[in-house]
């Protein structure tokens, strides 16, 4: 149980560091927190099954859509999504039940994609994951019975600070752990090493499979809930950099384990930060355009060329296990 204290402490960490900063500058770590939360998702199918996933935005995208839609007050949807449907057009719930929403809604559309999905394996479904971005992507952006399509979405209550944050991202840790360490995760690793053996004792690689997409689109879902209720996006902000960027942060800090998913949002956040800043012109630098993608690109590179298992070896951080090996500890001992 220890190994799930060390990710939380990370960021809680991160949120109480936040606070001693100015608006300008927390809200990169509520983009950091954000980001955690997107990653865990991603780590639940990536890490346990082996199985690359170039569609999980959708499933944020998904969530983002939900939660603002149905957030806007009905006296402001006229104005900016005039041709909704009519139960949509009528309806307004409250932030903590726009989350909510926004978590079945992703799980659902998880679970309607993998059924077919999850028969495939290898490149064959990382194609097939990148091509439900692309019909997901297009849909939310002309379509614009379920929201604003390429407009801007406006008038979402911004609802997200650090606090929110840091407990939705808490809240993906706890879920992801508590499904690496069931039975159902269990089988799916077991699948994910040997799947002939797998199928031998019984395992149904496809159900297991299916489950844990499921429960990664839903919390994906959650984060997309988080990541509208945060700022103005347009579907844009849930497309290509988004999946490349979170992708990165999962090879860099390391796919198989859930420490070396929050080590890798946090880092990669933090230093995609930087490079903005530096886009911007702060700090004297003025970086061209797009030098942050280009420079997390080179670090996944490299991370994958030098350490392939990531900056965390792939392994959980076991906080028990690090004070007993401890020079005070063995001493005292």
């Amino acid at each position: 149980m220890l190994t799930i204290v060390a990710p939380i402490t990370l960021v809680a960490a991160t949120a109480v560091v936040g606070t001693f900063f100015e608006r300008s500058t927390e809200i990169y770590f509520i983009n950091a927190l954000i980001a955690v939360a997107i990653v865990v998702a991603l780590y639940v199918f990536v890490g346990s099954t082996g199985v690359l996933s170039f569609g999980h935005i959708s499933f944020v995208a998904v969530g983002a859509w939900t939660a603002g839609v149905l957030s806007v007050p009905v006296a402001e949807k006229p104005a900016t999504m005039p041709f909704l449907f009519d139960f949509l057009a009528e309806t307004t719930v409250g932030n903590v039940w726009s989350l909510v929403l926004a978590a079945l809604a992703g799980g659902v559309f998880a679970l309607l994609a993998g059924l077919p999905l999850m028969r495939l394996s290898g490149l064959t479904a990382g194609i097939a994951t990148f091509a439900v971005l692309e019909i997901t992507n297009n849909v939310l952006r002309y379509y614009e019975k379920v929201g604003p399509g390429l407009n801007v979405f406006s008038s979402v209550p911004e609802t997200t600070d650090l606090q929110q944050a840091a407990i939705g991202a808490i809240a993906a840790i706890v879920v992801a752990f508590a499904y690496q360490v069931s039975r159902f995760g269990r089988q799916l690793r077991a699948a994910r090493d040997d799947a002939p053996a797998a199928r031998a004792v019984g395992i149904s690689v496809y159900r297991q499979r299916l489950g844990a997409f499921t429960l990664s689109g839903a919390l994906a879902g959650l984060a997309g809930g988080l990541y509208v209720h945060y700022l103005p996006i347009s579907v844009d902000a849930v497309y290509l950099d988004l999946t490349f960027i979170t992708l990165a942060m999962l090879v860099i800090g390391g796919m198989t384990s859930l420490w070396g998913a929050v080590v890798g949002a946090l880092a990669v956040s933090g230093l995609d930060s930087l490079l903005a800043e530096a886009e911007n012109g702060a700090a004297g630098i003025d970086l061209p355009s797009g030098s942050r993608i280009v420079v997390v690109g080179a670090l996944m590179a490299v991370v994958l060329i030098v350490r392939p298992s990531g900056l965390t070896g792939g392994r959980e951080l076991n906080l028990g296990r690090l004070l007993r090996g401890s020079p005070g500890r063995r001493g005292a001992a």
